[in-house]
């Protein structure tokens, strides 16, 4: 038989469980039992659909560019992604790591456009109108509050971690120019790059002051 004590059994997808004693008044042995119905998978509230590293990245990017980086502080931010303060000191260990995760998203965010452009052809020529043709779009859709390292970098005027990847993103840009332009033959290619990089530069700070409608086509 039983023995005295809680006893618990699943059945059917149904939790039951027991408690086995001796009553106080009846020198006999009795139970109580008593039903509870099994959450499913189904009924249990879905997850968040994404993990708190990505929610405080994403709640960064947004915030540090549309109201700059040291207007926004620890608290908004973990307000906004929905997560603690000791979560966000263990994924990016401060401020300073989540400012560099959101300039590195914004590095890589580039570095797309280029390589969705490689897909498009091989031709470095064509490549070179592509990568054009993509920056207005962007300076059209995302980019409408100036370039976010320049932004960053008025922010972080003296040198550091922030401003070394400023310039390493800005080199790899150059360069990337660089390298397309000579393959189209053009002269001076190192003119060519160094010319486009600082018309990014006024195309997304004149977009965001006088209208990406009059700025991109004229980019």
């Amino acid at each position: 038989g039983l023995g005295r004590g809680v006893h618990v059994v699943l059945l059917g997808g149904v939790l039951r469980w027991w408690w086995c004693g001796t009553a106080p008044m009846v020198d006999r042995t009795f139970y109580l039992c008593k039903t509870i119905p099994m959450i499913s998978k189904m009924d249990a509230a879905p997850p968040r659909p994404s993990s708190a590293r990505a929610r405080l990245l994403e709640a960064a990017t947004q915030l540090f560019y549309s109201e700059g980086i040291h207007w926004v502080g620890d608290d908004r931010i973990i307000e906004e992604a929905g997560v603690t303060r000791a979560t966000m000191y263990k994924q990016f260990a401060g401020k300073e790591g989540l400012v560099l995760a959101y300039l590195e998203g914004e590095d890589q965010g580039l570095r797309a456009l280029f390589a969705q452009a490689a897909q498009a052809s091989d031709d470095p020529a064509v490549l070179l109108d592509l990568v054009v043709s993509g920056i207005e779009q962007d300076i059209r859709d995302r980019h409408t509050r100036g370039c976010p390292f320049i932004n960053a970098a008025a922010e972080y005027p003296d040198q550091g971690p922030v401003r070394a990847l400023i310039a390493d993103h800005r080199e790899w840009f150059r360069e990337t120019l660089r390298q397309l332009a000579e393959g189209a033959g053009l002269r001076d290619a190192e003119g060519v790059a160094a010319s486009l990089v600082l018309l990014r530069d006024a195309a997304l700070v004149g977009g965001y002051l006088d209208g990406q409608d009059r700025v991109g086509p004229a980019f």
